[in-house]
């Protein structure tokens, strides 16, 4: 079959078609993988709040028979504090526990267990602690030496193993998701390269073949009508003209394509540089053929492609900083804590200054108020709370007025509580909850984040012994108030494991 324009314009939308078939499907899958990731980040952060819960729950049983049996032997009340305390948080811990062990899928029948356990081994303490206060100290001691109070704790440590065993499970066939859907991604984005590459290869054979077809069709003019040299001559610079220009695309291509593909941000540049060259064979098959040349074709080459391409680059890089997330997130939520003494004060001062600059371009002021306590927690995870809290009052301050920011704290109890108040813009009251879940934001998308920075906060809070909340208004500013344990909770070593970087 000859080779003629009708047939070189009709092959040239058929790979233009098939270029852009595999972008669409590209972008598709990148969205997938975006939502699959983020499922899985969810996921790596619940089954670590539910270690942390259970370890809280036996540390707080722990500690209320520990003050117990100290009451029984000295008589002296001052012991009966962590007791009390513990007969206080248990039964808002255990419930909490209990439905977020429902929520994620785990057994119903052991979370049922572990409550009626703690709440047998309360009843148990309060028997004794009662007898001991009513006089009858013999009598509690009596109590204690059946075994009775040693077997609910044997069995209540069991039902905690269980929790963490599974909960690392867990993690470990979440983290095993997350690699896999990085390789799907990576799979993913070679094959649409390599889909690419063959039509940009297929494209530049095509025009090659079409330029010779044109230089014999010229030949055949010059020996049949020798008088039409000077039209003859005009032609041929036209197709010398096409033939550099194809010849210059095809070594853009192939230069361009022989770069190595380290990663997924690398496959979508070369992708961008794939379409170029379909432009000008566009351009060339225009001047040629225009009739060949439809809208829809025209439309594809020069806004449908470029797009879809820039919704790749997006949708890339955006899976690329999810994943680094997710992992900085799991490397730092399976972090052994290394609690140590820390003077809170000279903390957040510290804070405060690596953040003048961004203040004084802002032109906002911090005040800290004095006379904060010191600690003994985790510095690494104290310096991350506040630094996010600190960041994000400075980067979402109101610039219809001065920015100020206020931290203030107080003891309360065995804990300590820091406020970080703004006059920023503020929240919608409806997404003060939502603002600590992974991945979500509230208001104006027009500052640079993830959504990951909150969820981070509250995590670390918790594992800290404490929480964080947010009162707010939007036009009001933000008052963001955390809760920390004077006295990090002990965390057994298995807690923490090697990830890899």
């Amino acid at each position: 079959m000859p080779f003629n324009k009708t047939r070189f314009g009709r092959l040239s939308l058929l790979l233009m078609a098939i270029g852009f078939a595999a972008l669409l499907t590209t972008k598709v899958g990148m969205l997938w993988l975006v939502e699959e990731t983020r499922s899985f980040a969810t996921g790596v952060i619940t089954t670590q709040e539910i270690r942390t819960a259970a370890g809280r729950v036996l540390s707080l049983v722990q500690d209320a028979e520990t003050s117990q049996r100290g009451y029984l032997l000295t008589a002296e009340d001052a012991y009966l504090e962590p007791y009390r305390h513990a007969m206080t948080e248990l039964p808002r811990e255990i419930p909490a526990l209990v439905a977020s062990i429902i929520a994620d899928g785990g057994s119903e029948v052991a979370a049922r267990n572990l409550q009626r356990q703690v709440e047998a081994k309360l009843a148990e303490l309060a028997e004794t602690v009662a007898l001991g206060q009513a006089g009858d100290r013999e009598g509690a001691l009596a109590l204690v030496r059946t075994d009775r109070g040693r077997a609910e704790m044997d069995a209540i440590r069991q039902v905690v193993a269980g929790i963490e065993a599974r909960s690392l499970a867990r993690g470990r066939a979440r983290s095993e998701g997350l690699v896999s859907n990085g390789r799907l991604l990576l799979l993913g984005s070679a094959g649409a390269l390599l889909l690419m590459l063959a039509v940009t290869i297929g494209a530049g054979l095509l025009a090659r073949r079409y330029t010779q077809a044109l230089e014999t069709a010229q030949a055949e003019v010059v020996t049949a009508n020798a008088s039409l040299e000077a039209r003859v001559a005009e032609r041929t610079a036209a197709l010398a003209a096409a033939n550099d220009e194809v010849q210059r695309f095809a070594y853009i291509v192939s230069h361009d394509l022989r770069a190595p593909l380290v990663n997924v941000m690398g496959f979508t540049t070369e992708l961008e540089a794939a379409v170029e060259p379909l432009g000008a064979l566009l351009a060339a098959t225009e001047r040629e053929a225009p009739a060949l040349v439809t809208p829809e074709a025209r439309a594809a080459v020069l806004e449908d492609i470029p797009e879809a391409v820039g919704f790749i680059r997006s949708s890339t890089a955006r899976m690329d900083r999810l994943i680094n997330a997710i992992l900085r997130l799991s490397r730092e939520g399976r972090r052994l804590l290394h609690p140590e003494p820390i003077d809170f004060q000279a903390l957040l001062a510290g804070l405060v200054a690596t953040q003048q600059h961004q203040l004084d371009e802002a032109g906002a002021s911090v005040s800290l108020a004095p006379g904060l306590p010191r600690i003994h927690s985790d510095r690494l995870a104290v310096e991350q709370i506040f630094g996010n809290l600190i960041d994000n009052a400075v980067k979402y301050l109101d610039p219809a007025r001065p920015g100020r920011i206020a931290i203030r704290g107080r003891t309360s109890g065995s804990h300590v509580v820091v406020e970080v108040e703004d006059n920023g813009r503020g929240i919608d009251p409806r997404d003060h909850g939502r603002i600590f879940e992974l991945f979500r934001r509230s208001g104006r998308q027009d500052r640079p984040g993830e959504g990951i920075g909150l969820a981070h906060v509250r995590a670390l809070a918790r594992r800290l012994g404490g929480d964080v909340v947010c009162r707010s208004a939007p036009g009001h500013g933000s008052t963001f108030r955390v809760t920390l344990a004077l006295t990090a909770p002990a965390q057994p070593q298995s807690a923490a494991e090697d990830i890899p970087a």
